[in-house]
């Protein structure tokens, strides 16, 4: 059974907000706080440390999280670069990562997404994400801290999708049709 103590969460809130009017995503209101507030107290009693990627207003961030890190590529390159600037932060064997803008998480998220991570001992499995029962959620997964030293070859190489990269690796989908509006994206707030 894993130890809490050893998974670190990453909330992602580093992208562009295109769908959003160009704002920072985490930081739009919804029912009186802001989206990565209620993504934060849906994650962090789940977790050890709490870990922010973010590219404006690191501040802001901090609030939530007393790490929030920016990307060390310029111009928005996607959650797998928002994932490399964190990585040096991530001192735990497991990683779960989760977009800001989804505020109704499980409060099994971790353990469902951690245990098919711990169940082989041949550590073979990297990666496990979920599927709602309609579609993957490649930003709602759990990973091996030790498979973080092949984003930064992958992105060097010019790609970019996260589904993609997951195919490069041991991956997973955990079922999580149970429970399918819990991963509702808030793309468009307006």
């Amino acid at each position: 059974m894993i130890q809490k103590n050893n998974v670190t969460g990453l909330i992602l809130a580093g992208g562009a907000g295109r769908r959003v009017g160009d704002r920072d995503k985490g930081l739009i209101p919804w029912h009186g706080k802001p989206l990565v507030a209620h993504v934060r107290n849906c994650l962090k009693p789940q977790v050890a440390e709490l870990l922010i990627s973010c590219n404006r207003n690191v501040s802001r961030y901090k609030k939530f999280s007393r790490h929030a890190v920016s990307d060390n590529r310029g111009n928005f390159q996607g959650p797998l670069a928002g994932l490399e600037a964190a990585a040096p932060y991530i001192l735990t064997d497991f990683v779960v990562v989760v977009s800001c803008d989804t505020p109704h998480l499980p409060d099994d998220l971790v353990y469902r997404l951690i245990a098919p991570l711990t169940l082989n001992r041949t550590h073979s499995t990297e990666i496990s994400y979920v599927h709602d029962g309609v579609r993957a959620q490649y930003l709602c997964a759990a990973m091996r801290s030790s498979c973080l030293t092949f984003v930064t070859p992958y992105l060097n190489q010019g790609y970019r999708a996260v589904g993609d990269w997951y195919k490069t690796r041991n991956a997973v989908t955990v079922d999580f049709s149970d429970c399918e509006s819990s991963f509702r994206n808030y793309n468009r707030l307006e």
